[in-house]
């Protein structure tokens, strides 16, 4: 039995940063990832991916800002049961919970976040004949090592954020990108539309709208794909195609764990990010909410709040006072009156 303060189910950015949060809170952590390594999606799916919306950073790869958080939490020494998903949990009569994995390791903790991010995942296909023949020879999903495409002739169907960001990234490593969107407007970010306009310009991106990839050529490889413009019909070369549509999101058994689910996310309130169940929050993408973000640095305000709550529950009657970082340092933080007394600078509005 791992028996911890918090249980955080979901190793990815907001997991990861909870240990640090709970931490500075004298809380200890275990995470549980269904993953074989910590990350969630940045390390799984796109860890040579830039993120540009994480504060103090102007541009930051997803598998770096997962090496960072680790780093980060690493002094608060927290525990993982990687490999393993979280399939039952069961309430104890003092209000505490047992979570068990698919694998029989059972954890004890007095409070759960759930970080699942969008839970398990496969990606959405496109209604393209014969696809799974070329998958892994050709046809991808997802971009792991941007070296694969470098020199090659890569063609990225798509018209999220997904799908304008790596066509900007890979215009400077493969030989030709391609993108391709069923329409003329795009769903991504504005200011990466219009990079894509001006490296349309430039003839760094080839842009097809509105059209759609029909076939696939090629024997032992792909070689070509087929698109369909305004009912006409090319071949365009291509080494590899990358149809980015997004994931088909799924719970898993959390679904059936008693929450109150509403669209395949777990709904909570926003003081603390608590579900209907007292014990038991759900913050990052995994949660939903009236005005909902699904964004990295949303999760770690969500964590933030997650971890005061805890704190609050786990030490009933005892006297809470902020402190900042940049007076107490990491060691400063106790939660007792006393100490916080010595270490807060107020501020009288």
């Amino acid at each position: 039995m791992i028996k911890t303060d918090i249980l955080i189910i979901g190793a990815g950015p907001t997991g990861l940063f909870t240990v640090f949060e709970a931490g500075l809170l004298k809380l200890k952590c275990h995470l549980i990832d269904a993953l074989p390594q910590a990350g969630g999606q940045c390390s799984e799916l796109y860890p040579k991916k830039p993120i540009y919306d994480i504060p103090g950073f102007p541009e930051i790869l997803a598998g770096d800002l997962t090496a960072n958080l680790l780093e980060q939490g690493k002094q608060f020494q927290p525990g993982f049961t990687l490999g393993e998903r979280a399939e039952t949990i069961d309430k104890l009569e003092d209000g505490s919970f047992i979570v068990t994995t698919n694998k029989g390791t059972k954890h004890h903790a007095p409070i759960i976040a759930i970080a699942g991010g969008l839970g398990s995942f496969e990606p959405r296909k496109p209604q393209v004949l014969n696809i799974e023949k070329y998958e892994d020879r050709g046809v991808s999903y997802f971009i792991k090592d941007p070296e694969v495409y470098r020199n090659k002739k890569v063609v990225i169907a798509g018209g999220g954020d997904s799908a304008l960001d790596w066509s900007i990234f890979l215009s400077g490593i493969a030989s030709e990108v391609t993108l391709i969107h069923r329409r003329n407007e795009f769903r991504g970010a504005l200011d990466s539309v219009e990079k894509v306009q001006e490296l349309k310009l430039l003839s760094k991106i080839n842009l097809i709208t509105p059209a759609e990839v029909t076939g696939l050529l090629g024997e032992a490889h792909l070689e070509a794909v087929k698109i369909e413009k305004e009912g006409v019909e090319r071949v365009l070369e291509a080494d590899y195609f990358i149809p980015l549509f997004g994931l088909s999101p799924k719970l898993g058994p959390i679904g059936n764990w008693g929450l109150d689910i509403e669209k395949n996310a777990i709904k909570v309130n926003t003081v603390d990010y608590q579900t209907n169940i007292p014990g038991i929050f759900a913050i990052g993408d995994v949660n939903t909410y009236e005005g909902k973000l699904k964004l990295i640095l949303c999760g770690f305000h969500e964590a933030t709040l997650m971890c005061q709550s805890a704190y609050r529950l786990l030490n009933p009657g005892k006297k809470f006072v902020l402190k900042y970082t940049t007076v107490s340092g990491i060691d400063g933080f106790d939660g007792s009156r006393k100490e916080a007394e010595k270490a807060v600078v107020k501020a009288i509005v």
